[in-house]
């Protein structure tokens, strides 16, 4: 039997059915698709620029552009329908540090991912031999949720100017052709912005498992056990003073009883004594 059929028989793969591993697992998916939509993306959009004079006339213009989008790096050349001179535009806009960010957070995350789930299956005990791996994790998992919150926002914003940007109403209004009635210019074909959506989409996912998250790596860390000492320190202070305090009426209630018995007791033996004093006098005369 090979290592791997051993460990899952064993029992080790286990962990992976607890909350904790569980979500790695899941960020260390979720965190593919999200680099992969995003880093992955090729896209673009095609136009036509109809001139008067029909020689003039282009009517397929392909405008590729992908990641990162340094869109203000991507040109293209038109027919300015004025002879045969072409006008060279480029597109406005660059939405690099956003991209580059998202995907770069992305891909952390997932190799991150991946080494917890590997410590978690393979080196559960070292990893809470002495408290300093759940630390390690619970500190690593809060920034990394601010991260993919911080990431998500920004490649939001730069994949709406990146639809702006390359929208073909938008594109057309950069050729000098296209500003004069008599030529015709329009949309051939618009770029598919599906998986870019999708990766936004995935991005505020990741931020809510690794937020999801942190409390379940709270609850390894010493923290979260010196807390609970804590809480119930004050309640069993409480109770012990309470049974002290009981103790001490039953105490109070039999010395009371104790010590009226006593006081009893004197006041019996001098009654008794009383006619010994006659006695005594009789016995003289």
């Amino acid at each position: 039997m090979d290592p791997v059929s051993q460990l899952a028989s064993a029992g080790t793969f286990r962990v992976l059915k607890e909350p904790l591993a569980f979500l790695r697992a899941l960020e260390l998916l979720f965190a593919i698709f999200a680099f992969a939509t995003c880093g992955g993306y090729s896209g673009g959009l095609r136009l036509s620029v109809d001139c008067v004079n029909k020689t003039e006339s282009n009517l397929s213009i392909d405008v590729a552009f992908a990641y990162p989008f340094r869109l203000h790096q991507v040109t293209f050349e038109v027919p300015t329908c004025e002879g045969k001179e072409r006008q060279k535009v480029a597109l406005i806009g660059d939405s690099s540090s956003s991209a580059e960010f998202f995907v770069t957070v992305a891909v952390f995350a997932f190799l991150y991912s991946l080494a917890a789930t590997v410590v978690y299956i393979f080196f559960q005990n070292k990893y809470r031999e002495n408290n300093r791996g759940p630390l390690i994790d619970f500190i690593v998992t809060v920034v990394f949720s601010f991260l993919w919150l911080v990431g998500s926002s920004a490649w939001a914003k730069g994949l709406s100017d990146v639809k702006v940007a390359t929208d073909p109403k938008e594109v057309l209004l950069l050729m000098s052709a296209c500003k004069q009635p008599s030529n015709k210019c329009m949309a051939v074909h618009s770029p598919v912005m599906s998986s870019l959506n999708t990766s936004v989409v995935f991005g505020f996912l990741n931020f809510i498992l690794w937020a999801g998250n942190i409390w379940f790596v709270f609850k390894e860390t010493g923290w979260h056990s010196s807390s609970q000492r804590y809480l119930s320190d004050p309640l069993e202070r409480h109770s012990s003073s309470y049974n002290q305090g009981g103790y001490n009426q039953d105490s109070y209630g039999s010395s009371s009883g104790y010590n009226q018995q006593a006081s009893l007791g004197p006041s019996s033996d001098e009654f008794g004594q009383q006619p010994s004093g006659p006695a005594s006098f009789t016995n003289q005369i």
